[in-house]
């Protein structure tokens, strides 16, 4: 069972990223490049109202409500990428030794904390989705942002360090 925890959460992880691309390209516009994460890393309500009204439903698309859904798809993708970080670099850790095997365990936790954090993040952004748009729902959900962002950007670092490192032993032995 354990042999097959690491393909689930790979395979989730990735299927979701597919289908929240799909699902958010609409949320791509001049004024929000970047799609969903525009309303991320808003942190004002000068910045989500611009986004707000720049998803504003047309006769041809709502992507106030393409940014719902896609937000509510996150919720399945965070449980996927939280879990897929965590035990890869659980497993990483396990490998390695001394303070790359205590550092390794602490970012692994931190990988499902960011999942948390992001929890924190959809939240203010359905908050702010649904009208409600208010300078501290901005400020928190940047907030949370940001640091789950740290968080996952650490993990894949180490992730990809640690393969590196992992691939070397193999090739010297």
């Amino acid at each position: 069972m354990k042999k097959i925890l690491l393909p689930f959460f790979l395979i989730g992880t990735l299927a979701m990223m597919i289908v929240m691309a799909k699902t958010g390209s609409t949320l791509k516009t001049p004024a929000t490049p970047m799609g969903i994460l525009n309303l991320e890393f808003a942190y004002n309500t000068t910045k989500t109202a611009t986004i707000i009204n720049a998803w504003a439903p047309t006769n041809e698309i709502n992507n106030i409500l393409a940014a719902i859904y896609n937000t509510f798809y996150d919720f399945l993708f965070l449980f996927f990428y939280a879990g897929f970080l965590f035990l890869a670099c659980s497993k990483i850790a396990a490998n390695l030794k001394g303070y790359a095997a205590k550092a390794g365990q602490l970012i692994a936790s931190g990988a499902l904390l960011s999942g948390l954090l992001d929890v924190f993040e959809n939240t203010g952004m359905l908050i702010t989705l649904h009208g409600h748009t208010s300078a501290t729902v901005a400020f928190l959900t940047v907030f949370f942002s940001v640091i789950k962002w740290g968080l996952v950007i650490i993990a894949v670092l180490f992730l990809l360090t640690g393969l590196l490192v992992l691939a070397y032993r193999r090739i010297k032995n």
